[in-house]
Formats: C-alpha cells, structure tokens, sequence
C-alpha cells in the first residue's frame, strides 16, 4: 500500500485502541481473544466460545454515569468478560475496575424482580495496563511474587486465604513490570504478553512463538494489508498514543522537577535553621563559661542560658 509508512512498523501494535480492537474486538478473529483469556485462566476454566455484546451502557437513573467499556463478551457458559486496554496511569483503576463490574452485576436482575432467586452469572475483568498498577504504592502492601505484573483477584477469606465467592474475579496485567527474555518465556500467558509488549517492533514471527495460536496475528496484523481506511484510523490511534504519551512524560517531569525544587528548598531552609540553631548553641556556651569562670551559681547560668545544668558541669 503507497500509504504505508516505515515510521510505522511492519505490524499493528495491540496496544493502540485500534489495535486492540482490530485483533480481539472483531467477530471474525474471536479466537484471537478466546486464545488470550485461556492463557490468563490457564485451567482454571476452559472458554470455548464468546459472543461480543454493547459497550456502551447508560445508567438505570438519569444521574447514573454512563460507562463504555473496550470488549464485552460473554462465554459459552454465561460468563460475562469485561476486558479493558488502559493506556495512562490512573490513579482510581481499582475503583474504575469494581464499578465496572458492579454495573454488570447489577444489570443481571431485572429491576422490580419478585422473589429471593439472586442467582448471577460469572463476571471477570480483564484489564491490559501500561502502568504500574501500584507504582506510588497504593495497595499498602508489598507484593512478593515470581510474577509482580500478574494481579490474580478473588474474594477470600483473609484468614483462611479460601475463596469465599468464585463468580468474581479481576485479573489484570502491567505490562510494564514484564520484562521476560524470548528465553524465559516458560507459558502461553508469557508469550502472549511478549507479543503485546514488542509485536509493533517485529518484522516476522518468531520460532520461540507458538505458530499455532500466534501465526493469525501474524497473517492480519501487517499493515501493508489494512485499507485505506483502516490505515487512515490506525494513524489516528498511533498518533493519539504518542501525544498521550508525551503529555504524560511532560507532566511527570514538571511534577519531578518541581518536586526536586520544593526538596531544594526545604533542605535549604532547615540547613539555615540547623545552622542558626548551631550558632545560637555556640554563642550560649560561649556566655555560660564566661559567667562559670566569674563563679556565678551554676544553677543560674543553666537558667540563664538556656542549657541543662550537667552542659554547664562540664565547661
């Protein structure tokens, strides 16, 4: 295509909006996202099949917010999978990811329903981070895993550690603390996540790889191949990145910046008031010796100076 530029790389990159719902938001490339979601479960339960569903969602009440959500899909068994490809850092993900899947919830009783049948499907959030979820250390607690950018979530009794609800549950990746080697790469969810973070930076598919399940990304994913319009779309999603990108690194330089000034300053200040303190210190022992050598009671010139009685002993 005359239009494809080298700036852009050989293949879409996932982590673009377009991107993202080029490979795993069309119904004819499904098993793309069912591929990806068994990887994440690994076991845990085996999806077959997905059926994609609105994403857009108004409020029962006119003050309700409306939410929008990247995919939602529900599975061959009921499940409901609200996957999400969260570009910035921000600050309330946790709150953002609950309220998500509290609206889900809510949704699954029909509003007036009689009775005590409060029988609810699966719900999972899906969540893609290219951020660190915890990086200002919200959580409070210090994660120590094999895996710190794998956030495996469930309700459980905290003293027992059980699970206390299976049909719930969060699992979400920060892509930026994986940081496995092509050798290193022990699972599918490993490779899946090496081919998230470095695909826009591949020219073929590798043999470290599973052709099997990767080798369709590699078929649609070439950019030489979107047409004029899709190209024109994908321009738009990259260029939107970047620019999201560099206002974030700009601010977080300012903040940074700014941050090392007001530490400049502080430092600066207590340095001067440590120093007055000093001066003034030297100048009280320098008067209580004089006032000890004229014999005055040492008591007084404890009282006098402002220093401890055993300060002026020892002069």
């Amino acid at each position: 295509m005359a239009r494809s530029k080298k700036h852009l790389g050989r293949y879409v990159d996932p982590r673009t909006d377009f991107g993202w719902k080029f490979y795993f938001g069309r119904e004819d490339n499904k098993i793309l996202l069912i591929e990806f979601l068994n990887s994440l479960f690994h076991g845990e339960k085996i999806i077959s099949d997905l059926r994609y569903k609105p994403v857009e969602h108004d409020g029962d009440y006119e003050e309700m917010r409306r939410v929008v959500f990247d995919l939602h899909c529900i599975g061959s068994d009921g499940e409901v999978f609200i996957i999400e490809m969260q570009q910035l850092f921000q600050e309330f993900f946790k709150d953002r990811a609950v309220y998500y899947t509290s609206r889900l919830i809510n949704k699954q009783l029909a509003r007036g329903k009689k009775g005590s049948d409060y029988y609810l499907p699966e719900v999972y959030f899906i969540g893609i981070l290219e951020f660190d979820m915890d990086r200002n250390g919200s959580s409070g607690i210090s994660r120590v895993t094999e895996r710190p950018y794998f956030y495996d979530v469930a309700l459980c009794d905290k003293l027992t550690k059980e699970i206390f609800y299976d049909k719930l549950g969060y699992k979400i990746i920060s892509l930026p603390l994986f940081n496995k080697q092509p050798e290193e790469l022990k699972t599918v969810m490993d490779q899946w996540l090496y081919l998230l973070k470095h695909l826009s930076t591949m020219d073929r598919l590798p043999s470290f790889l599973d052709k099997r399940i990767f080798g369709l990304i590699f078929e649609i994913g070439e950019i030489g191949k979107l047409t004029e319009e899709e190209l024109m779309s994908y321009e738009a999603s990259l260029k939107h990145k970047r620019d999201a990108e560099s206002v974030f690194n700009s601010a977080k330089k300012s903040g940074e910046a700014l941050g090392h000034a007001k530490g400049l300053a502080e430092g600066l200040a207590e340095g001067k008031a440590k120093g007055l303190a000093e001066g003034e210190r030297k100048k009280a022992l320098e008067t209580a010796k004089a006032f000890k050598e004229m014999g005055l009671p040492i008591a007084d010139i404890a009282k006098g100076t402002g220093l401890s009685v055993e300060e002026v002993e020892k002069l």
